[in-house]
């Protein structure tokens, strides 16, 4: 299981290939979890942007966000390999969050 408290780097999607949202929490459960249930008025509320298709966690808050601002200025080609690379069928990986992990290839 993740810890509720992880520092991670997220793209959250509103279908494969659709609008793509990058952002940045100390607190990864939650903040998904916020974008799934629309209480976090804005971008992704306006654009249905809820399925969370790609996450990176870190040690530390500032990492997450050195990464968080390196991904924004990469272009939209490069950020859906990044996605079909480790999630090729843009399942969304929300649920995943509280499940044991399975092992290297688990997000």
């Amino acid at each position: 299981m993740h810890t509720e408290g992880s520092n991670a780097v997220y793209i959250l999607a509103s279908r494969k290939h659709g609008t793509l949202y990058i952002g940045v929490t100390s607190n990864l459960i939650q903040r998904v979890g916020e974008h799934r249930d629309g209480l976090r008025p804005g971008f992704t509320t306006t654009y249905g942007v809820k399925r969370l298709v790609w996450y990176e966690q870190f040690d530390g808050i500032a990492e997450a966000i050195q990464r968080e601002t390196s991904l924004k200025k990469y272009r939209r080609d490069w950020k859906i390999n990044l996605i079909e690379t480790a999630n090729p069928n843009w399942e969304d990986l929300y649920e995943s969050l509280f499940a044991e992990p399975r092992g290297p290839l688990s997000p």
